[in-house]
């Protein structure tokens, strides 16, 4: 029987997303555990990121959303690594 793989909403998955503005280490329990970096370059606006697994996307919106209740602007959300789901063939 043969299988597709892909991601689908209740895939978890690996995100590195990137805000602008300093966001401190301290928010990480709040964000799901998540990896919080900040990229402070001179003459340039700060960029943190935020690097982290989420098991489905709606643990990703609930990231983002709380990002956006903040005020940070939002950069970028790339999927790193998912773990890739079996689908029932389609007849």
């Amino acid at each position: 029987m043969p299988t597709q793989k892909g991601h689908t909403f209740d895939t978890p998955a690996l995100y590195r997303i990137r805000v602008q503005g300093f966001l401190d280490e301290c928010w990480s329990d709040r964000l799901n555990g998540v990896e919080i970096r900040v990229q402070d370059l001179p003459d340039e606006a700060p960029v943190t990121v935020l690097t982290g697994r989420f098991i489905d996307q709606t643990a990703l919106a609930g990231v983002l959303n709380t990002l956006y209740d903040q005020g940070y602007p939002l950069l970028k959300v790339e999927l790193l690594e998912a773990r890739p789901v079996r689908m029932a063939p389609t007849r």
